[in-house]
């Protein structure tokens, strides 16, 4: 089964968004010597925890960064943006790192509501337009549009022979529906929503219009330590950050030493609790079993995995331990 990482360059208390975009590159550089298969970089905006709102910039560094691994986003907010404008983006980034570059998109608006309308110029995107902007985004790539489309004759550059590979992103049925109609791969958000996604990738595969076969990643949040109690520990900062997120606290990823201050009340620890069905925490051993369940359950082809600790040495090691677990 291939492992791969999704990366929210994550803002840890203290350190600033400068060390978290460092920490990106260096993570990807040694996830590339672990053997994992792809390395996705995701889009927020205006959120203090998560430093990354413009993935695709990142990403031409993150190629040159690397040698063999795939790079891509998960993913490009596309309601906010025109088609042909990010076909032309990934067009570039495919010319540079040919055969590797995945185009993940999504259609949340990966952030608060006037934060919304501020990278929408004013106005709010529009997501009843995601349909038709992800089918003209796999015929940009293709030079399939109809002669009677009004952007046929729009030289698509530059112009290269090969094209990303599009991924459509969601947490629900409407995403993997959509993937299936216009036969596109599709990454069903675990770490997002936690029931209810196995019959949706299912679906998914039954319904697959494409030529080239349907392909199912499934990404989850996880923290792999040495021992059961060590992973508990570094599971302390993210759930803090549930909370805050709970609370419309806009701040960084807390440290362990701040998370472990903090005194939680019976309903906020009911409620972390709650989260857990989000993630896979615990040993080697365990993280094996339990992504290997997931996977199955959800006829998965790959794994991708996101993970968060208060503090990037642990991140990084995290990733070692689940790379030598799954091997």
């Amino acid at each position: 089964m291939r492992l791969s990482v999704l990366d929210q360059s994550p803002v840890i208390s203290g350190l600033g968004a400068r060390r978290a975009i460092e920490e990106t590159l260096a993570l990807a550089r040694r996830a590339e010597e672990l053997g994992y298969h792809r390395y996705w970089l995701a889009e927020h905006h205006a959120i203090a925890a998560l430093a990354d709102p413009c993935p695709e910039v990142l990403l031409a560094r993150l190629g040159a960064e690397t040698k063999r691994l795939r790079v891509g986003t998960g993913g490009v907010l596309l309601p906010y943006y025109s088609a042909f404008r990010v076909a032309e983006t990934f067009r570039m980034l495919e010319a540079l790192y040919p055969g590797r570059v995945d185009l993940g998109v999504g259609r949340a608006p990966g952030g608060s509501q006037r934060t919304a309308h501020a990278v929408g110029g004013g106005m709010l995107p529009d997501a009843r337009d995601f349909p038709q902007q992800v089918w003209q985004l796999r015929e940009h790539f293709h030079g399939s549009l109809p002669d009677d489309h009004p952007f046929k004759r729009v030289r698509l550059q530059p112009e290269v022979d090969t094209a990303p590979q599009i991924w459509l992103l969601g947490s629900s049925d409407y995403s993997g529906a959509l993937a299936a109609e216009l036969g596109l791969s599709f990454a069903f958000a675990h770490f997002i929503n936690p029931h209810g996604g196995e019959a949706v990738t299912q679906a998914y595969r039954k319904n697959f219009r494409g030529k080239e076969g349907p392909n199912v990643i499934v990404c989850t949040f996880a923290i792999c330590a040495e021992s059961e109690a060590d992973a508990e520990r570094l599971a302390a900062p993210i759930d803090l950050r549930r909370l805050h997120m709970a609370l419309d606290i806009d701040s960084p990823m807390p440290t362990e030493e701040e998370a472990l201050r903090h005194k939680y009340s019976q309903e906020e620890k009911r409620y972390v609790t709650g989260q857990r069905a989000r993630a896979v925490i615990g040993d080697a051993a365990r993280c094996r079993r339990e992504l290997t369940e997931m996977a199955a359950r959800y006829e998965a082809d790959e794994m991708m995995v996101l993970t968060i600790t208060g503090d990037y040495a642990s991140r990084a090691r995290s990733y070692e331990l689940l790379s030598e677990a799954m091997r």
